[in-house]
């Protein structure tokens, strides 16, 4: 008798637990930038946990990595840290903004200017000398004083967002940027740790510890002069942790770029229903993991428009 009427509750939808109805199974697949990398493993992790059906390959190579994957149907899904080009979009790639952040400057700890630096901060004008016209090639140059210390400049070797959102700053692109290129976000990050002199540009997670959202051991940030009056005035001085940081960029205080908007990208031909029902999951609950991840979560409106892209607006599977 028991067993007859969990028969009939299933066959009639009445009573059947909201996760029972929605079970999902089947494969993702994930690759792409090293800026929503960190956030991806978490939104993954705990997707898997609510969906045991569901099994999620998810990899990090860079933005240029997860656009070419995603549009030769290689991956479900790109993680694109920059704006999509024309011609990417002409192909049926479909961005979804799922979560903002920055690139920032990175300086070593143990630069000999550095309390200079971070007193005066360094104005776009001079970055652009340095990253892009090698107009500059010490640090004294920059800072007024006489001496001939070099400036080693790294970038980024792999096509990525960071590299073109930092060149976009500097009102260039990426191939357009000068210096010992190292790959990767990590790799980069750990060029400038072992260099006093050393001069790049990172990702927040890859710049910032994100378990005590200060710097990573090893690396400064570079603040900037955006009024170029020669000091670090107090509204602009908020890199000490992340979490300022992030609020400078939702009160607008950062410029854009290279504050940025970061996207999970899918091809519209070839949307399957594991890969909605992931995108939709993001844009909903998984938008606190983005808060708590030290990311700029987005507002409930921003997040419903782009949940309407993919045609889930409105319903309430992933509503708890």
């Amino acid at each position: 008798m028991i067993l007859l009427l969990i028969s009939a509750l299933f066959l009639s939808g009445a009573g059947v637990p909201t996760a029972w109805k929605n079970a999902l199974t089947g494969k993702l697949s994930i690759s792409g930038a090293w800026a929503l990398y960190p956030l991806a493993v978490r939104w993954a992790d705990e997707f898997q946990k609510e969906n045991p059906g569901v099994t999620i390959d998810l990899q990090a190579g860079g933005a240029g990595k997860g656009m070419a994957d995603v549009l030769a149907g290689l991956v479900d899904i790109g993680m694109v840290s920059r704006d999509l080009h024309p011609e990417e979009l002409a192909r049926g790639a479909l961005p979804l903004t799922v979560a903002r952040d920055a690139v920032v400057g990175t300086l070593n700890q143990k630069n000999p200017f550095l309390k200079a630096i971070l007193e005066k901060g360094l104005t776009r004008e001079s970055l652009r000398r340095i990253f892009v016209e090698d107009g500059v090639r010490f640090w004294e140059e920059i800072l007024g004083l006489p001496g001939r210390t070099p400036i080693n400049v790294y970038i980024r070797s792999d096509a990525c967002g960071a590299a073109e959102t930092w060149a976009a700053f500097l009102g260039a692109h990426q191939e357009d940027l000068k210096g010992v290129a190292i790959y990767g976000d990590p790799g980069l990050a750990e060029a400038v740790r072992r260099d006093p002199n050393g001069l790049g540009f990172n990702n927040l997670n890859f710049a910032y510890n994100p378990g005590t959202m200060k710097p990573h051991q090893g690396l400064a940030i570079i603040p900037l002069d955006l009024n170029q009056n020669g000091r670090l005035d107090p509204e602009e001085n908020f890199y000490q942790d992340r979490n300022r940081l992030t609020s400078a960029i939702e009160r607008g205080l950062y410029p854009s770029p290279p504050a940025r908007d970061l996207y999970l990208v899918v091809k519209t031909t070839n949307l399957r229903p594991v890969a909605r029902a992931f995108l939709d999951w993001v844009l909903t609950r998984g938008q606190d993991l983005a808060g708590e991840a030290g990311y700029l979560r987005l507002d409930p409106r921003a997040a419903d428009r782009e949940r309407q892209k993919i045609g889930t607006s409105g319903r309430e599977e992933w509503r708890h």
